[in-house]
């Protein structure tokens, strides 16, 4: 059996729910764990709890992601890298705003590509590394008047399955988490998925030995319907 060992951490995307509780996974386990949002001063709390450093990255920009990348290769590239960015526009079809979900496609799709490719830059003259896919129940099948939703995640399930195909023989465990219900907030309810246990489960895969990886796992709440 092989050990896999992560040493630094990186998440695109962050917020006060799933990528939180990663952040607080990764730095229990004594990694470096750099974040990722349009807006990070909202991470202040955050990363005084677990030692983070913030950046402040437009995941859809592709000379944004390259300038987080290099930034990063100062003190060491990450291993680990989670995407865990999306976009949302709701709304019927006819009434749709084109740039809306334009943006929406950009941020839930595109920026994983340009996210996966930096780091498969780094991670392959290595033959280690880890790429997360934050994944949805849209991305398997398409609720009515979330067409963009189901686009980006239909694409970013994609982009997932080929990356594993490419880069697992390489060394580097590509992994889609199709999160398949609500993520729990106050009040926590049994309906709902709680962000902490997600995150434990994203630690056991990506830790998996490398004779039996998965490229793919659903979680869902246990009563969730599917």
């Amino acid at each position: 059996m092989t050990t896999v060992k992560f040493h630094r951490a990186l998440i695109v995307g962050v917020g006060s729910g799933l990528s939180a509780s990663l952040a607080r996974r990764f730095a229990q386990a004594g990694m470096t764990v750099d974040l990722a949002a349009r807006n990070p001063a909202k991470l202040a709390a955050l990363c005084k709890e677990t030692g983070a450093t913030a950046h402040e990255c437009n995941a859809a920009d592709p000379a944004a992601v390259a300038a987080l990348f290099a930034a990063l290769d100062a003190k060491g590239a990450p291993d680990l890298v989670v995407y865990n960015a999306s976009g949302r526009a709701r709304g019927p079809i006819a009434e749709l705003d084109p740039a809306t979900v334009a943006d929406a496609i950009a941020v839930g799709a595109f920026g994983a590509f340009l996210v996966a490719q930096q780091a498969a830059r780094r991670m392959l003259p290595h033959h280690h590394g880890a790429i997360a896919l934050t994944g949805a129940t849209a991305g398997v099948k398409g609720f009515a008047l979330s067409a963009p939703f189901a686009m980006a995640k239909f694409a970013l399930r994609g982009l997932a399955q080929s990356l594993a195909r490419e880069l697992s023989p390489q060394g580097i465990h590509v992994a889609h988490f199709v999160i398949d219900g609500g993520i729990r907030a106050d009040p926590a309810t049994d309906a709902t998925l709680d962000p902490a246990a997600i995150a434990e489960t994203y630690w056991h895969i990506l830790h998996q030995p490398r004779s039996a990886w998965s490229w793919e796992v659903e979680v869902r709440p246990f009563v969730e319907k599917f």
